[in-house]
């Protein structure tokens, strides 16, 4: 008779205890989301706002090849992912995170870090990524999609370039070449023979 006292008295205080919990962590999410002053995404010239032409078409969620957006290549967990697990299909101007909500394009460090946790942990103290401004004061944050493309965001390979000339290796200069890296002209040596 006891146990079915208890057993009865914990089942009502779950069942008035629970939604409140529930309240509790739905608004402690919302409101304990750090907000950070970051730089506007960089969006190809004519394609933002996406609703513009998405607007009045009828969202396709299929998985296909696409007719429009065809420099777009997805290297970015494409046998999981595909356009409208990012990209919100009722508004395109926004992106959708897991849970549903919906985000801006400049706050898309919220999608990113849904599964990049420890990129994100790490961009939000300043280990990885750029910002600027006062180290004990307003800062600028750069997004995630100012150095990667969301859709292919692991970094090509780059060439090495030969080492400078020593000093003592200047007389080895057989020539010198032009290459530009990063808009900035490089002169490059081409020695005789090999150098040590």
């Amino acid at each position: 008779m006891n146990n079915k006292l208890i057993y009865c008295l914990m089942f009502c205080l779950t069942a008035f205890f629970l939604p409140l919990y529930a309240e509790a962590l739905d608004n402690s999410t919302t409101d304990d989301i750090p907000k950070y002053v970051t730089t506007k995404p960089e969006f190809t010239e004519g394609l933002f706002p996406c609703s513009s032409c998405h607007a009045s078409m009828e969202p396709n969620r299929q998985r296909r090849e696409l007719g429009f957006h065809t420099e777009i290549q997805l290297n970015h967990a494409q046998k999981q992912r595909w356009c409208l697990d990012c990209h919100d299909s009722s508004n395109r101007d926004m992106l959708k995170l897991a849970n549903g909500d919906l985000v801006s394009f400049e706050t898309s460090y919220n999608l990113c870090g849904q599964c990049h946790g420890n990129v994100f942990r790490d961009w939000k103290t300043g280990i990885h990524g750029k910002r600027v401004g006062y180290w004990n004061g307003d800062k600028t944050y750069y997004l995630c999609v100012n150095c990667h493309s969301p859709h292919s965001p692991r970094f090509k390979a780059v060439k090495p370039m030969p080492e400078p000339a020593k000093p003592q290796d200047v007389n080895k200069v057989q020539s010198t070449s032009l290459v530009e890296v990063g808009g900035t002209k490089l002169s490059i040596p081409q020695y005789k023979g090999r150098i040590k």
